[in-house]
Protein backbone atom coordinates (compact mmCIF):
# COMPACT_ATOMS: atom_id res chain seq x y z
CA UNK A 1 0.00 0.00 0.00
CA UNK A 2 1.37 3.29 -0.97
CA UNK A 3 -0.23 5.26 2.02
CA UNK A 4 -0.71 9.38 2.13
CA UNK A 5 0.01 11.47 4.78
CA UNK A 6 -1.47 14.90 5.54
CA UNK A 7 0.64 17.84 7.01
CA UNK A 8 -0.73 20.74 8.29
CA UNK A 9 1.05 24.51 7.94
CA UNK A 10 0.29 27.01 10.59
CA UNK A 11 -2.33 28.83 9.28
CA UNK A 12 -5.36 27.24 10.51
CA UNK A 13 -4.60 24.18 12.34
CA UNK A 14 -7.85 23.57 13.82
CA UNK A 15 -9.64 22.92 10.18
CA UNK A 16 -6.34 20.94 10.05
CA UNK A 17 -7.37 18.38 13.24
CA UNK A 18 -10.95 18.38 12.02
CA UNK A 19 -9.92 17.33 8.84
CA UNK A 20 -7.91 14.68 9.84
CA UNK A 21 -10.07 13.69 12.74
CA UNK A 22 -12.87 12.64 9.75
CA UNK A 23 -10.48 10.29 7.96
CA UNK A 24 -9.62 8.57 11.44
CA UNK A 25 -5.45 9.27 11.27
CA UNK A 26 -3.27 11.87 13.04
CA UNK A 27 -1.71 14.84 11.25
CA UNK A 28 1.92 13.91 10.13
CA UNK A 29 4.91 15.36 12.39
CA UNK A 30 6.52 18.80 11.03
CA UNK A 31 8.06 21.55 12.86
CA UNK A 32 7.83 25.25 11.86
CA UNK A 33 9.92 27.47 13.44
CA UNK A 34 10.67 31.57 12.54
CA UNK A 35 14.61 32.93 12.79
CA UNK A 36 14.69 35.84 14.83
CA UNK A 37 14.29 37.97 11.30
CA UNK A 38 11.07 36.37 10.38
CA UNK A 39 12.72 33.61 8.47
CA UNK A 40 10.57 30.49 7.99
CA UNK A 41 12.26 27.09 9.24
CA UNK A 42 10.55 23.64 8.64
CA UNK A 43 11.63 20.20 9.52
CA UNK A 44 9.32 17.49 8.62
CA UNK A 45 9.58 14.77 11.63
CA UNK A 46 8.53 11.98 10.22
CA UNK A 47 9.42 9.51 7.01
CA UNK A 48 7.58 10.55 3.96
CA UNK A 49 9.30 8.23 1.11
CA UNK A 50 6.98 6.94 -1.29
CA UNK A 51 3.61 8.59 0.42
CA UNK A 52 1.20 10.85 -1.17
CA UNK A 53 1.29 13.85 0.95
CA UNK A 54 -1.44 16.52 1.27
CA UNK A 55 -0.85 19.51 2.47
CA UNK A 56 -3.50 21.82 4.39
CA UNK A 57 -2.82 25.12 4.61
CA UNK A 58 -5.24 28.34 3.45
CA UNK A 59 -3.16 31.35 2.25
CA UNK A 60 -5.30 33.94 4.06
CA UNK A 61 -3.97 36.87 6.65
CA UNK A 62 -1.01 36.97 6.55
CA UNK A 63 -1.20 36.15 3.61
CA UNK A 64 2.42 36.04 2.37
CA UNK A 65 3.52 34.29 5.30
CA UNK A 66 0.79 31.66 4.56
CA UNK A 67 1.82 31.35 1.37
CA UNK A 68 5.71 30.84 1.53
CA UNK A 69 4.66 28.89 4.43
CA UNK A 70 3.77 26.07 2.02
CA UNK A 71 5.74 26.51 -0.04
CA UNK A 72 8.85 26.01 2.03
CA UNK A 73 6.78 22.65 3.46
CA UNK A 74 6.43 21.48 -0.19
CA UNK A 75 10.33 21.67 -0.69
CA UNK A 76 11.46 20.29 2.20
CA UNK A 77 8.67 16.87 1.10
CA UNK A 78 9.81 16.97 -2.20
CA UNK A 79 13.43 16.78 -0.92
CA UNK A 80 12.31 13.65 1.25
CA UNK A 81 11.22 11.39 -1.79
CA UNK A 82 7.12 11.36 -1.66
CA UNK A 83 5.57 10.15 -4.26
CA UNK A 84 2.94 13.36 -4.54
CA UNK A 85 1.99 16.30 -3.00
CA UNK A 86 -0.93 17.96 -3.03
CA UNK A 87 -2.12 21.46 -1.64
CA UNK A 88 -5.34 21.46 -0.02
CA UNK A 89 -5.75 25.26 -0.14
CA UNK A 90 -9.43 26.29 1.40
CA UNK A 91 -8.94 29.71 0.71
CA UNK A 92 -6.95 30.23 -2.22
CA UNK A 93 -5.25 34.40 -1.77
CA UNK A 94 -4.37 36.53 -4.93
CA UNK A 95 -7.49 35.52 -6.26
CA UNK A 96 -9.33 38.63 -7.05
CA UNK A 97 -6.17 39.92 -9.08
CA UNK A 98 -6.82 37.52 -11.46
CA UNK A 99 -6.67 40.20 -14.76
CA UNK A 100 -5.26 43.48 -15.60
CA UNK A 101 -7.96 45.49 -14.51
CA UNK A 102 -5.54 48.95 -14.96
CA UNK A 103 -2.62 49.24 -17.18
CA UNK A 104 0.80 48.33 -15.26
CA UNK A 105 -0.58 46.63 -12.62
CA UNK A 106 0.12 42.82 -12.47
CA UNK A 107 -1.95 39.60 -12.78
CA UNK A 108 -0.51 38.29 -8.73
CA UNK A 109 -3.28 35.28 -9.13
CA UNK A 110 -1.36 33.83 -11.94
CA UNK A 111 2.15 34.12 -10.30
CA UNK A 112 1.09 32.86 -6.92
CA UNK A 113 0.17 29.97 -9.52
CA UNK A 114 3.25 30.05 -11.19
CA UNK A 115 4.92 29.63 -7.60
CA UNK A 116 2.57 26.87 -6.40
CA UNK A 117 3.86 24.71 -9.18
CA UNK A 118 7.13 25.26 -8.96
CA UNK A 119 7.59 24.23 -5.73
CA UNK A 120 7.09 20.87 -6.77
CA UNK A 121 3.24 20.88 -6.19
CA UNK A 122 1.44 18.09 -8.20
CA UNK A 123 -2.58 18.99 -7.60
CA UNK A 124 -4.38 21.81 -6.05
CA UNK A 125 -7.51 21.67 -4.23
CA UNK A 126 -9.34 24.45 -3.21
CA UNK A 127 -12.88 26.26 -2.53
CA UNK A 128 -15.04 28.91 -4.40
CA UNK A 129 -12.36 30.51 -6.38
CA UNK A 130 -12.77 34.12 -6.82
CA UNK A 131 -12.84 33.77 -10.51
CA UNK A 132 -13.06 29.92 -11.97
CA UNK A 133 -10.34 30.81 -14.29
CA UNK A 134 -7.74 30.89 -12.34
CA UNK A 135 -7.89 27.06 -12.69
CA UNK A 136 -6.86 27.78 -16.19
CA UNK A 137 -3.42 29.50 -14.71
CA UNK A 138 -2.13 25.80 -13.92
CA UNK A 139 -0.53 23.26 -15.70
CA UNK A 140 -1.52 20.60 -12.56
CA UNK A 141 -4.89 19.41 -11.98
CA UNK A 142 -7.00 22.05 -9.87
CA UNK A 143 -10.05 20.47 -8.14
CA UNK A 144 -12.39 23.93 -7.47
CA UNK A 145 -15.16 22.60 -4.66
CA UNK A 146 -18.27 24.67 -4.15
CA UNK A 147 -19.19 26.08 -0.87
CA UNK A 148 -22.65 25.74 -1.98
CA UNK A 149 -23.41 22.50 -0.63
CA UNK A 150 -22.96 23.13 2.63
CA UNK A 151 -24.74 25.92 2.59
CA UNK A 152 -28.11 24.24 0.53
CA UNK A 153 -27.75 21.30 3.43
CA UNK A 154 -28.45 24.48 5.69
CA UNK A 155 -30.64 26.33 4.27
CA UNK A 156 -33.27 23.28 3.56
CA UNK A 157 -33.61 23.35 7.43
CA UNK A 158 -34.74 26.78 7.35
CA UNK A 159 -38.23 27.96 7.61
CA UNK A 160 -38.68 30.43 4.73
CA UNK A 161 -41.82 31.06 3.21
CA UNK A 162 -41.13 32.58 -0.06
CA UNK A 163 -37.04 32.47 -0.30
CA UNK A 164 -35.34 34.27 -3.31
CA UNK A 165 -31.38 33.98 -4.16
CA UNK A 166 -29.94 37.27 -4.43
CA UNK A 167 -26.49 38.42 -6.43
CA UNK A 168 -25.08 41.63 -4.85
CA UNK A 169 -23.38 42.87 -7.57
CA UNK A 170 -23.15 42.01 -11.35
CA UNK A 171 -20.00 40.57 -11.32
CA UNK A 172 -21.35 37.83 -9.04
CA UNK A 173 -24.64 36.65 -11.21
CA UNK A 174 -23.00 32.96 -12.71
CA UNK A 175 -22.15 31.95 -9.28
CA UNK A 176 -25.93 32.89 -7.83
CA UNK A 177 -27.19 31.51 -10.64
CA UNK A 178 -25.54 28.31 -10.47
CA UNK A 179 -26.83 28.46 -6.21
CA UNK A 180 -30.55 29.19 -7.53
CA UNK A 181 -30.81 26.70 -10.59
CA UNK A 182 -29.24 24.14 -7.09
CA UNK A 183 -31.84 25.18 -4.73
CA UNK A 184 -34.92 25.25 -7.24
CA UNK A 185 -35.51 29.33 -6.34
CA UNK A 186 -35.72 32.71 -8.86
CA UNK A 187 -32.67 35.03 -8.88
CA UNK A 188 -32.96 39.11 -8.83
CA UNK A 189 -29.67 40.91 -9.14
CA UNK A 190 -28.00 44.25 -7.22
CA UNK A 191 -27.08 46.38 -9.48
CA UNK A 192 -24.64 49.32 -8.14
CA UNK A 193 -23.22 51.88 -9.79
CA UNK A 194 -21.80 55.22 -9.53
CA UNK A 195 -23.81 58.39 -11.33
CA UNK A 196 -21.03 60.76 -11.50
CA UNK A 197 -17.22 60.89 -9.92
CA UNK A 198 -17.38 61.29 -6.37
CA UNK A 199 -21.41 60.75 -5.40
CA UNK A 200 -22.36 57.66 -3.40
CA UNK A 201 -23.30 54.36 -5.10
CA UNK A 202 -26.12 54.03 -6.34
CA UNK A 203 -27.83 50.42 -6.23
CA UNK A 204 -31.19 48.88 -7.89
CA UNK A 205 -32.88 45.57 -7.76
CA UNK A 206 -33.53 43.65 -10.98
CA UNK A 207 -36.01 41.96 -9.71
CA UNK A 208 -39.22 41.82 -6.97
CA UNK A 209 -37.93 41.21 -2.90
CA UNK A 210 -41.55 42.44 -1.96
CA UNK A 211 -42.42 39.85 1.02
CA UNK A 212 -39.28 37.66 -0.07
CA UNK A 213 -36.55 35.63 2.55
CA UNK A 214 -33.85 37.04 0.13
CA UNK A 215 -30.63 34.97 0.59
CA UNK A 216 -27.32 37.26 -0.84
CA UNK A 217 -24.33 34.54 -2.25
CA UNK A 218 -21.07 35.36 -2.52
CA UNK A 219 -17.92 34.20 -3.00
CA UNK A 220 -16.48 35.80 0.25
CA UNK A 221 -16.99 38.66 3.34
CA UNK A 222 -14.20 40.96 2.92
CA UNK A 223 -14.63 44.47 4.54
CA UNK A 224 -18.82 43.67 4.37
CA UNK A 225 -19.30 47.21 2.23
CA UNK A 226 -21.45 46.01 -0.76
CA UNK A 227 -22.91 43.25 1.53
CA UNK A 228 -24.10 45.22 3.77
CA UNK A 229 -25.75 48.04 1.49
CA UNK A 230 -27.37 45.63 -0.45
CA UNK A 231 -29.37 44.23 2.62
CA UNK A 232 -30.34 47.40 3.48
CA UNK A 233 -31.66 48.64 0.10
CA UNK A 234 -33.50 45.44 -0.38
CA UNK A 235 -35.12 45.82 3.20
CA UNK A 236 -35.95 49.11 1.81
CA UNK A 237 -37.66 47.36 -1.17
CA UNK A 238 -39.84 45.06 1.43
CA UNK A 239 -38.00 42.34 1.60
CA UNK A 240 -39.26 40.16 4.94
CA UNK A 241 -35.70 39.63 5.65
CA UNK A 242 -31.68 38.84 4.50
CA UNK A 243 -29.28 36.63 4.81
CA UNK A 244 -25.84 36.79 3.49
CA UNK A 245 -23.81 34.05 2.24
CA UNK A 246 -20.03 34.06 2.14
CA UNK A 247 -17.56 31.20 1.98
CA UNK A 248 -14.72 32.83 2.76
CA UNK A 249 -14.93 34.96 5.93
CA UNK A 250 -11.95 37.53 5.42
CA UNK A 251 -13.76 39.93 7.62
CA UNK A 252 -11.34 42.67 7.34
CA UNK A 253 -10.95 45.90 9.01
CA UNK A 254 -14.90 47.85 9.80
CA UNK A 255 -16.42 44.65 8.85
CA UNK A 256 -17.72 43.56 11.98
CA UNK A 257 -19.18 46.53 12.98
CA UNK A 258 -21.05 47.28 9.31
CA UNK A 259 -22.48 43.80 9.99
CA UNK A 260 -23.52 44.42 13.88
CA UNK A 261 -25.56 47.69 12.46
CA UNK A 262 -26.94 46.25 8.94
CA UNK A 263 -29.91 45.01 7.86
CA UNK A 264 -28.24 41.53 7.58
CA UNK A 265 -30.37 38.94 9.80
CA UNK A 266 -28.01 36.40 9.64
CA UNK A 267 -24.30 36.16 7.85
CA UNK A 268 -23.60 32.17 6.65
CA UNK A 269 -19.88 31.74 6.41
CA UNK A 270 -17.48 28.13 6.38
CA UNK A 271 -14.69 27.65 8.61
CA UNK A 272 -11.98 27.87 4.98
CA UNK A 273 -10.42 30.19 7.28
CA UNK A 274 -9.99 31.27 10.69
CA UNK A 275 -12.66 33.16 12.19
CA UNK A 276 -11.27 36.96 13.04
CA UNK A 277 -14.22 38.16 14.66
CA UNK A 278 -17.28 36.62 16.21
CA UNK A 279 -20.46 38.34 15.87
CA UNK A 280 -24.01 36.80 16.53
CA UNK A 281 -25.09 37.74 13.27
CA UNK A 282 -22.55 34.91 12.21
CA UNK A 283 -22.85 31.50 11.66
CA UNK A 284 -20.08 29.10 11.01
CA UNK A 285 -20.07 26.03 8.66
CA UNK A 286 -17.41 23.43 8.65
CA UNK A 287 -16.03 22.14 5.40
CA UNK A 288 -13.50 19.88 6.83
CA UNK A 289 -15.82 16.72 5.86
CA UNK A 290 -15.98 17.87 2.37
CA UNK A 291 -12.40 18.01 1.98
CA UNK A 292 -12.09 14.89 3.72
CA UNK A 293 -13.99 12.94 1.59
CA UNK A 294 -12.47 15.07 -1.33
CA UNK A 295 -8.97 13.51 -0.62
CA UNK A 296 -10.26 10.07 0.08
CA UNK A 297 -11.66 10.15 -3.58
CA UNK A 298 -8.48 11.79 -4.63
CA UNK A 299 -6.26 9.11 -3.17
CA UNK A 300 -8.30 6.08 -4.50
CA UNK A 301 -8.69 7.58 -8.21
CA UNK A 302 -12.73 8.07 -7.45
CA UNK A 303 -14.36 10.72 -8.88
CA UNK A 304 -14.88 13.82 -7.05
CA UNK A 305 -17.61 15.76 -9.40
CA UNK A 306 -19.82 12.96 -8.43
CA UNK A 307 -19.97 15.08 -5.28
CA UNK A 308 -21.81 18.46 -6.62
CA UNK A 309 -24.18 16.94 -8.90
Amino acid sequence: MRGFKIFSGSAHTLFSNELAKYLDISLSKATINRFSDGEINIQIGESVRGKDIFIIQPTCAPTNDNLMELLIMTDALKRSGTNSINAVIPYFGYARQDRKAAPRVPISAKLVANLIEQSGIHRVITMDLHAGQIQGFFDIPVDNLYGSIVFADYLRQKPFKNPIIASPDIGGVARARYFADRMGMDLVIVDKKREKANESEVMNIIGDVSGKDVILVDDMIDTAGTMCKAADVLKSRGANSVMALGTHPVLSGPASERIAKSSLDEVVVTNSIPLRLAHPKIKVLSVAPLFAEVIRRIYHNESVNSLFI
